[in-house]
């Protein structure tokens, strides 16, 4: 038996959960970072979805239980499913997540991947290593005389860097 969950209950989720940040980076929230997918009428309830920005993220658990306490607060009930296909990207990043990463002290992605397969087509793809960006310049001073100490940051999906003129390490959040 399917429950029919009321379009403005959908619009209630939408907007509880608009705001819900993310437990690693505090400044952005899950829907500007493209975590949160979709909230939509089920087979049995509202369903809200959310795609991990790796296979294997230790922050997903705490983003359901989350997404869950936000809903429970706005008087809703929903269920939460984990989309692994297609892959999350940092294409899925909104520009204002970018200038928030920024001004927080993380440099956003260089660029846009434009990685996601096709409509109709497999969502399986093989990664090659992007080209790096030649420059990744410094969040906290602008300086393009940076260096990658790391290939890996306080998370995998983000690498080190060092500001070579300010002297101040830096998260680098890797385009994939």
């Amino acid at each position: 038996m399917n429950a029919v969950i009321p379009s403005d209950a959908v619009q209630a989720a939408w907007a509880a959960l608009e705001a819900l940040a993310d437990p690693e980076i505090p400044v952005v929230s899950l829907r500007e970072l493209g975590i949160l997918r979709d909230v939509r009428q089920g087979a049995d309830g509202l369903e809200v979805v959310i795609t991990p920005t790796y296979s294997g993220c230790p922050a997903m658990g705490q983003i359901e239980d989350d997404v869950r306490a936000t809903l429970q607060a706005a008087g809703l009930q929903g269920r939460v499913i984990t989309q692994l296909a297609p892959a999350w990207t940092t294409d899925w990043m909104s520009d204002v997540a970018r200038e928030k990463l920024r001004v927080y002290g993380i440099a956003p992605p260089q660029h846009r991947c434009a990685s996601q397969a096709p409509a109709g087509e497999s969502p399986l793809r093989f990664v090659r290593q992007a080209a790096r960006p030649e420059v990744v310049p410094c969040p906290h001073c602008g300086s393009s005389h940076t260096v990658e100490s790391s290939h890996f940051g306080s998370t995998a999906c983000k690498a080190l860097y060092k500001c070579l003129d300010c002297q101040e390490p830096f998260d680098y959040f890797k385009p994939y």
